[in-house]
């Protein structure tokens, strides 16, 4: 539980680097400089001031030197980034507790690794993508590369090859799956999910194929729910544009977390099993 809980704590920490992310990545800014400073004053944030959820807390939301607001979404990015941290270690720890050669631990060690930084690049994309509708290639190209790394590498060390032929197939097959959905519903679908789904797919299809199949549909269901909730709410109309990216996310998310289980709760529903 001490490993879980510093995991927590560091992803709280990415929180509040993702915080900074969100806002300047749109803007064409760099991530790293200048120092994280207040909109409103100019004052740089002092590194006691910029502890994450506890200086916003301490602070109650204002600039300790203009007296500005500060955004509840700030610490609620940080929040968000020690919880979804917390899902993934309880998700992959298991298998690196249970290893049972220093080469099943260090490839247990590089698929969490891998999975960390999707789950970080998930909470940027999907807020990113809700303020601009937009899915930068800064963030999303850079994931195949680590997915490349984290995963290719963990299935050499750790002798399961047989994960990249499902990682590989979701990568291309999502990719192609969404490039026709763009092409065939113009306006409908940017090309930034096209390049996110092939991401999704790599990631998804490594774990499993039902895992990829329960993914790939979440999003689609997920979405579409969303969308009825805004029609029959009339928050929206059939022409409004509504971001696909968080939702794409979200059910990669819902089956890295618990596909195997949906799966075979699906089929054992007709009388079939899953391994």
């Amino acid at each position: 539980m001490i490993v879980v809980a510093v995991i927590g704590v560091f992803g709280a920490l990415i929180g509040s680097f993702l915080n900074v992310v969100i806002y300047r990545v749109p803007l064409g800014r760099s991530v790293v400089a200048p120092a994280s400073a207040c909109g409103q004053c100019g004052h740089p944030i002092r590194w006691y001031d910029n502890i994450p959820v506890i200086s916003w807390l301490a602070l109650r939301g204002r600039c300790r030197d203009c007296g500005a607001h500060i955004s509840v979404r700030y610490p609620l990015v940080e929040l968000a980034g020690a919880v979804a941290f917390v899902f993934v270690a309880l998700r992959f720890l298991p298998g690196i507790v249970s290893a049972t050669s220093v080469m099943a631990l260090v490839a247990g060690i590089l698929a969490l690794v891998g999975y960390l930084y999707f789950v970080a690049i998930s909470l940027a994309l999907a807020l990113i993508d809700l303020d601009t509708q937009r899915l930068p290639n800064v963030l999303v190209l850079p994931s195949y590369a680590v997915a490349a790394v984290t995963l290719g590498a963990s299935s050499i060390i750790g002798g399961s090859l047989p994960a990249l032929l499902p990682a590989a197939v979701g990568g291309v097959g999502l990719f192609l799956v969404y490039l026709t959905l763009a092409s065939a519903w113009r306006g409908g679908m940017g090309f930034g999910d096209v390049k996110l789904a092939g991401v999704i797919g790599i990631y998804l299809g490594w774990l499993g194929w039902d895992v990829l199949a329960v993914g790939a549909l979440a999003a689609f269901l997920l979405g579409g729910v969303f969308g009825v909730i805004l029609l029959v709410s009339r928050s929206a109309g059939g022409k409004t544009a509504v971001p696909f990216g968080p939702w794409m996310l979200g059910g990669a998310w819902v089956g890295i977390l618990g596909g195997h289980e949906i799966a075979a709760w699906y089929l054992a529903l007709f009388g079939l099993g899953v391994s």
